[in-house]
């Protein structure tokens, strides 16, 4: 019994900490976009080009990296 309940918080705890590294992927994400807007519009694409200010990449994940590991406990 105990085992199985610290297998359910193992679980848990990993399922809580995807949805933090998906959040925290969203929120850089959506910052890069904010930044590329800014660089790309009028007026502060002046500001931006005076200044050198380059377009940052999103942050993507290779698709191996997406795979689900195949875990067999017992």
């Amino acid at each position: 019994m105990k085992a199985d309940k610290n297998f359910l918080e193992l679980q848990r705890e990993l399922t809580n900490t995807e949805d933090r590294i998906q959040g925290a992927r969203r929120f850089y994400n959506g910052n890069v976009r904010d930044y590329r807007n800014k660089c790309e519009t009028f007026p502060s694409s002046i500001i931006a080009g005076a200044f050198g200010f380059e377009a940052h990449d999103y942050f993507q994940v290779a698709p191996s990296v997406r795979e689900v590991p195949n875990a067999q406990f017992g």
